[in-house]
């Protein structure tokens, strides 16, 4: 296993629509090794593939106190999304130093490729859910402040701008 590096923002691979995977081979498991041993090291809660620059739709999410409980999926896709919203503050080491708070739907009903290679379908609540939704966004091209109006947008990609320049 080896911890990778980040693509940084502004790199149009986080643009991106990542390509399916077709079924989960050696390969992919290796990806998704690699995948939730740069997670552990960041530390943080989830990665999608395009964040390391491997575009398959291939994501990670650990929310667990311990650590060690990583779930692996191929081609999440949400199935149900709950009315009731929460709010989370959210950061990718893509765009190092920012963050910003969002709402997205507390509970998700995700259907994945497990690691396995079946078809898994798993309710997620809470910091689960939003981190799942965060991956898929990753998976999709879309980054956590494309949920921001366009100002708080503007500002913090600013922000991030000067902060990079130093």
């Amino acid at each position: 296993m080896t911890s990778r590096p980040f693509v940084p923002w502004p790199d149009k691979r986080l643009r991106t629509v990542a390509a399916p995977v077709e079924s989960v081979t050696d390969e992919i498991r290796a990806i998704w090794d690699d995948m939730v041993e740069t997670m552990d090291a960041m530390p943080g809660y989830g990665l999608g593939a395009p964040q390391i620059g491997v575009m398959l739709r291939l994501a990670v999410v650990d929310c667990s106190d311990t650590r060690g409980k990583a779930i692996r999926m191929a081609n999440p896709e949400i199935l149900h999304a709950s009315v009731k919203l929460r709010e989370h503050e959210e950061a990718s080491p893509n765009l190092p130093g920012m963050s910003a708070v969002i709402e997205r739907p507390r509970a998700v009903t995700v259907r994945f490729l497990n690691a396995t290679g079946e078809v898994e379908e798993r309710d997620f609540v809470d910091l689960w859910a939003t981190s799942v939704q965060h991956q898929i966004d990753h998976l999709n091209g879309k980054m956590y402040f494309d949920h921001l109006s366009r100002l708080k947008r503007d500002r913090l990609l600013k922000r991030a701008e000067k902060l990079r320049r130093g």
